[in-house]
């Protein structure tokens, strides 16, 4: 009532969640003209078409009729300064763009921008040690090897594919897994907006 309610916009600023580092993106719902054009402006290497989750701030505030978009980057108790950057020149461009600050440049210019309409995260099959191959940013092809996972003495190793064409966009940092963690997050490409 005393923040959304009087505003127009916002930006939803997160991490990964524990022990997962996301690569810089912004989830919003792009079919909605005015939010796709507003997260274009903000620049988030990765733009993905999200549904809000059930009872989470994005969610009150579309119900409000607010357009908000969520960026999410790095990990929790970390800082990166690379991706603080991104966020930092991100949420100045997307203020120049509503124009409540003047567009002075001085912020870096958005990187290319992939748009993607889901992604999915690959999920442990077993426990086990967990070995990345892939990291942030990288381009996977449909059954390419994303991880390994052992069990403790570094045997009867489970390889971890990709179910698809994507990018990845997040991943545990977890080298412990269970049966089911969520391991690698993976856009899928092949399937861009425009």
């Amino acid at each position: 009532n005393e923040i959304v309610r009087p505003c127009s916009h916002g930006i939803d600023l997160h991490t990964g969640s524990n022990h997962r580092t996301n690569l810089p993106q912004i989830r919003a719902d792009l079919e909605d003209e005015a939010t796709r054009d507003w997260a274009r402006a903000f620049g988030a290497p990765v733009m993905i078409n999200a549904r809000s989750r059930s009872g989470s701030l994005r969610q009150a505030a579309a119900k409000a009729g607010k357009t908000v978009l969520l960026f999410e980057a790095g990990e929790p108790l970390r800082f990166d300064s690379g991706f603080i950057r991104s966020g930092v020149d991100g949420v100045l461009r997307a203020l120049a763009a509503l124009e409540m600050i003047e567009n002075t440049g001085s912020q870096a210019a958005p990187p290319p921008c992939l748009t993607v309409l889901s992604s999915s995260w690959v999920r442990a099959r077993r426990s086990g040690i967990l070995r990345m191959d892939v990291g942030l940013g990288d381009r996977v092809a449909e059954k390419q090897p994303l991880a390994q996972i052992n069990d403790v003495f570094g045997g009867r190793g489970l390889t971890a594919r990709a179910p698809f064409d994507g990018m990845v966009i997040g991943h545990t940092n977890n080298p412990l897994v269970h049966q089911g963690d969520a391991v690698v997050h993976i856009a899928r490409t092949g399937q861009e907006s425009g």
